[in-house]
C-alpha cells in the first residue's frame, strides 16, 4: 500500500462539483461584496454531512450568514437538505423548523440526550442555538431549556460535542473568537498596524481587539447543561482568539484531548486529566506554534492517523505568508513539526480553513485535503503575489511519510477560485468513496462527488453506543489488514467549524476481508470482530456481535 506516484502520472481519483444538479442552489451570503468592512465579515461559515432521520444516507447542514445592511431579499437561512438517495436532496429547512437569518458560523452534532437521534449545535455572532432533533424530521431550539441561553453577545466559532468524562452523556465545548461590538470596533485605517495590510487598509484585528474565552458546559443526563469552565481548569488558559476546535484521544489513555486554533497566537492543547479537569500544554506538547517557535494564525484542524503508527497526528492551517502545519505524534504527549519534511510546503500565498484527512483512493493511507480563501476583498483590485479567491488542495499520502500534490490531476473542480471557509467529509451517496462539501463565502456551495477507478476496498462503519452515549463519539477503531493497521475515532467538530460524517470510513487497498475490528468504546467496553467482509457499510452496537449488528 502506498504506491508512489510519477509528476507525470494520472490520478485515478477524480472529483466534480455536483452541487447544483443536486440541488445545494442557495448561496451563503457573509458579509460585503467587494470589501470588509469589519473582521466581522471575514469568517465565514461552517458545514455538515449527518444523517439527521436514521435512513442511512447522509443529509447536508449549511450554516448562513448576512450582511451589515441586512438588506437581502430573500434573507439568507441556515439550510438543511435531505438526501433523495439518487443523487438528489430536498430543501427541508422550513419543514425542519429551522429557518434562521443572523452572522451564522460553525455547526457541530452529537446526540446529547441519547435518544437515538443526533442534534445540532450552531454557533453565532450573537447567541448559539442548541436544536434537538425530535426524530420526527424536525428540530426544537431548546437553548434556554438546556441551560446553554447565555445574555450577552459572544463570538461563537468552533465547537464539538464529547464524553470528557466518559458517563455515557456528551459534553459540549465552544472556542469564542473575539469579544467583538460594532459600536465601538474600529474601521479600516492605514495608520493603525492592525488596519493594514501591504500598504492597503484593511478590516482591522484580530490583533488590537479583545480576545474571548473557550467553554466548557457539563451534560447532566436530564437534558441540561452545566458550565464548568473554572471547574474544568479551561478559565486557566488566557482569553484567545479561538477559531478551530478538534477532539481526539491524542495520548492513546482512552480519554479525550482538545485542541483549539488560535488566530495570531499560540495554539492550545487541553489534555484530560481522567478527573473532570484540564491542563493546557500545547508549548510542551510541540504543537503550540511552528518548529521554530513563532506564533501563527490558526485556522482550520484536523487529526487522522497519517503514517499508521497508532497515534493521532494534527493538522492545522495558517494564514498566507506561512505554511499549514503538520505535527506528527511522536507519543508520550509529544509531537513534531513535520510539514516540509511530508511534502506539505507548497503554497505560502495560500490561507487555509477547512481542511481534513480523507483516503480518496481508499490505499489505506489517509490523505489531506483543504479550502483556501483570504480575508482581504481589497486584493481583487491589485495583481499582486496573494490573491483574495483561492484554489482548493489535494494532497496524496504516498505510504512512506510522505504527500505528492495532486490538486491538478483530481479533476476539474480543483481548478475553481473561491474564497472557502468550512468544509466536510463523509460518502453521501453511500458508494464507499468519501465526498467534500464546501461552504464558501458569497458563492454556492460545492459538493464534489468522488469518482475512483483503483478498485481498492473499503469499509464504513456506523457506530451506536449503548452505556456510551448514542452518538459514539470518542470510539476509537482499530482496522488490521494483513500488516497494515489504521486508527480512527467518532469525532464531533473539527475542519474548520464543520461536522463530518460519524461513521468511520476506512480504505483497505486490495485486502479481501479485515483480519481485525477492535472497537474501544468511551464506557471502557472493547468488542472486537475477525474475518470481516469488505465493501460495506456495517452497524456495530456496542456490546453485540457482528451477525446482530451488521
Amino acid at each position: 500500500m502506498g504506491q508512489e506516484l510519477s509528476k507525470a502520472a494520472t490520478f485515478p481519483v477524480k472529483f466534480e462539483n455536483v452541487a447544483v444538479p443536486a440541488g445545494l442552489t442557495a448561496p451563503t451570503i457573509f458579509g460585503g461584496r467587494t470589501t470588509w468592512k469589519y473582521i466581522l465579515e471575514t469568517t465565514g461559515c461552517g458545514a455538515a454531512f449527518f444523517d439527521y432521520d436514521n435512513d442511512g444516507w447522509l443529509d447536508i447542514f449549511l450554516v448562513n450568514g448576512t450582511t451589515l445592511e441586512g438588506t437581502e431579499s430573500p434573507r439568507p437561512t441556515n439550510r438543511l437538505y435531505h438526501n433523495n438517495r439518487d443523487g438528489t436532496f430536498t430543501d427541508v429547512t422550513e419543514k425542519a423548523g429551522l429557518v434562521k437569518s443572523g452572522w451564522g458560523q460553525g455547526v457541530c452534532i452529537g446526540d446529547y440526550d441519547n435518544d437515538g437521534y443526533d442534534d445540532l449545535y450552531v454557533t453565532y455572532w450573537g447567541h448559539n442555538i442548541l436544536y434537538h432533533n425530535n426524530g420526527d424530521g424536525t428540530f426544537t431550539d431548546v437553548t434556554r431549556k438546556a441551560g446553554l441561553n447565555v445574555a450577552e453577545v459572544r463570538w461563537g466559532v468552533g465547537c464539538a460535542f464529547l464524553d470528557y468524562d466518559r458517563d455515557g452523556f456528551l459534553d459540549l465545548f465552544v472556542a469564542n473568537y473575539v469579544d467583538f461590538d460594532l459600536q465601538t470596533a474600529p474601521l479600516p485605517n492605514v495608520s493603525a498596524s492592525n488596519c493594514l495590510y501591504r500598504g492597503m487598509a484593511v478590516n482591522c484585528g484580530p490583533r488590537g481587539l479583545k480576545k474571548a474565552r473557550c467553554y466548557l458546559y457539563h451534560n447532566n443526563g436530564d437534558g441540561t447543561f452545566t458550565d464548568v469552565t473554572e471547574k474544568s481548569g479551561i478559565a486557566k488558559a488566557a482569553p484567545s482568539f479561538g477559531l478551530g476546535v478538534l477532539v481526539g484521544d491524542f495520548k492513546n489513555d482512552s480519554y479525550p484531548d482538545i485542541y483549539v486554533s488560535n488566530d495570531s497566537e499560540a495554539a492550545y492543547l487541553f489534555w484530560n486529566n481522567h478527573d473532570g479537569t484540564f491542563t493546557e500544554g500545547a508549548m510542551i506538547a510541540g504543537v503550540g506554534t511552528d518548529a521554530d517557535g513563532r506564533n501563527q494564525s490558526g485556522m482550520g484542524v484536523a487529526a487522522g492517523d497519517y503514517n499508521c503508527d497508532g497515534l493521532l497526528d494534527i493538522l492545522k492551517m495558517n494564514f498566507s505568508d506561512d505554511l499549514p502545519n503538520l505535527y506528527r505524534n511522536d507519543g508520550g504527549g509529544l509531537f513534531e513539526e513535520v510539514t516540509l519534511e511530508a511534502g506539505l510546503g507548497l503554497h505560502m500565498d495560500y490561507l487555509g480553513w477547512g481542511c481534513g484527512f480523507l483516503d480518496v483512493d481508499n490505499d489505506g493511507w489517509l490523505d489531506a485535503f483543504w479550502v483556501n480563501g483570504h480575508v482581504y476583498p481589497e486584493l481583487e483590485r491589485v495583481k499582486g503575489p496573494i490573491s483574495f479567491k483561492l484554489p482548493m488542495v489535494l494532497y496524496h499520502n504516498l505510504g512512506n511519510g510522505k504527500f505528492e500534490e495532486v490538486s491538478n490531476r483530481a479533476g476539474p473542480a480543483f481548478g475553481q477560485k473561491l474564497v472557502g471557509r468550512g468544509a466536510a467529509f463523509g460518502d453521501f451517496n453511500n458508494d464507499g468513496t468519501v465526498d467534500i462539501l464546501v461552504n464558501p463565502i458569497n458563492d454556492l456551495p460545492l459538493l464534489l462527488k468522488c469518482e475512483s477507478t483503483t478498485g481498492n476496498n473499503w469499509i464504513t462503519l456506523k457506530l451506536i453506543g449503548t452505556k456510551s452515549n448514542r452518538s459514539a463519539i470518542g470510539a476509537r477503531v482499530h482496522c488490521v489488514t494483513g500488516k497494515h493497521q489504521q486508527i480512527d475515532e467518532v469525532r464531533s467538530g473539527g475542519s474548520f467549524m464543520s461536522q463530518s460524517d460519524l461513521r468511520v470510513h476506512f480504505g483497505l487497498g486490495k485486502a479481501q476481508q479485515i483480519d481485525l475490528l477492535e472497537v474501544s468504546w468511551p464506557s471502557g467496553r472493547v468488542d472486537r470482530f475477525t474475518g470481516v467482509a469488505v465493501n460495506k457499510i456495517m452497524t456495530l452496537r456496542e456490546g453485540e456481535k457482528l451477525n446482530s449488528a451488521g
